[in-house]
Formats: structure tokens, sequence, C-alpha cells
């Protein structure tokens, strides 16, 4: 069975008060290949560091998607969630650049509030629970 974002998990940051919206959240994996050596070329700490400074974030187990490490979830906010979002997938994210990306959208809202920046669907992949099978 695929993992999912709920897994073994870290959370920097504490519950939104009743007066704070709650915002997206990011989940970046870093087991088996993301956020290991295996993925050469890379800061992984600064690269988990640089989205806590935008978003709240868990850091997972494996979340399936070896091929392509480094993967980041981006959760819609509340809001988000209410206007229909779902979480976005993101692989291959080995470039500071494409970090830089992530930490703006998160910032106007994320997933359901703000549109996605175009750059990022080149990193978009499908979720493993909805691939299907051949």
């Amino acid at each position: 069975m695929p993992a999912t974002p709920t897994g073994r998990t870290t959370d920097d940051k504490g519950p939104a008060t009743a007066t704070e919206p709650v915002p997206c959240r990011v989940v970046v994996c870093r087991d088996c290949c993301c956020g290991s050596p295996k993925v050469t070329g890379v800061d992984h700490a600064a690269q988990t560091e640089r989205l806590r400074a935008a978003a709240p974030v868990r850091v997972s187990a494996c979340l399936d998607v070896c091929e392509h490490a480094n993967v980041i979830v981006v959760q819609p906010s509340a809001e988000g969630r209410a206007a229909g979002a779902r979480p976005v997938w993101l692989g291959l994210v080995n470039d500071p650049d494409a970090t830089e990306d992530i930490v703006a959208w998160t910032r106007a809202g994320g997933p359901g509030v703000a549109p996605r920046p175009d750059i990022l669907d080149l990193y978009a992949i499908t979720p493993p629970r909805r691939r299907t099978g051949s």
C-alpha cells in the first residue's frame, strides 16, 4: 500500500489559534531516497528550513514515489479545501529556484487560494494512490 503524507512525521509549528486562519501546509519526504545522499547536490536541510520559513512543514517517511526524489506535497489550507483544492504533489524538487517558487506559492495561499505558478507544472506528479495499473 502506498504511503501517504500522514505517515511518520514531525511538525515544528503548533496549530493556528482560533483567530488565525489555518495556512496551507507542506510535507517533505525525507526517507530512503528523498533527502538522502542518493540525490546529490541538494542541501536537504536548507531546503526544509526554507520551506519552514513560509509554511508549517511536516517531515514524512517514504511517500512511495522514489523515482521523483525529492518529493514535496503542498496541502491546501482550510480556505483552499473549502474551494475544492486537493494536495499538490511535486517531484524532482532538487533546485533552489523550484524551492523558492514553492515558498512564494505557499505564502500567497497555496492550492485553492493562489494560482499555481506555471513553472511548478513542470514538477507536478501523480500521487501513488491515483495511479492505475497497466
